[in-house]
């Protein structure tokens, strides 16, 4: 199993602007299970993701955490009962600790 920097990087080379629009046709229905317990951390991606002038490195690694986030086939597939968004609360996590001073004025 690939570790997290492996993953970010990943995540990163392949982030696009249209990600964006999957991110926000599907990022409502998410706010479930042990993901609704991260959810500012979420919305601090998302906002993040949507301004304009974020710069863009730190702007990929966002898209790809929550595109792994709506993603429902991933490491652990989000329809598997209780570890389904455990994943995807380890990559939200993740993300918002390696971006910390970048989401500092998207908080709240």
């Amino acid at each position: 199993m690939a570790n997290k920097e492996d993953i970010f990087r990943e995540m990163s080379n392949n982030a696009s602007e249209s990600d964006i629009r999957r991110i926000d046709e599907n990022i409502d229905g998410m706010k479930r299970g042990k993901l609704a317990e991260v959810w500012d951390k979420v919305m601090q991606l998302y906002r993040f993701v949507k301004d304009p002038n974020a710069p863009w490195g730190g702007k990929a690694l966002a898209i790809g955490a929550l595109i792994y986030m709506i993603s429902p086939i991933d490491a652990v597939p989000d329809f598997t009962p209780i570890l389904g968004l455990l994943d995807d609360v380890g990559i939200i996590t993740a993300a918002v600790a390696k971006l910390a001073s970048e989401l500092k004025k998207y908080r709240g």
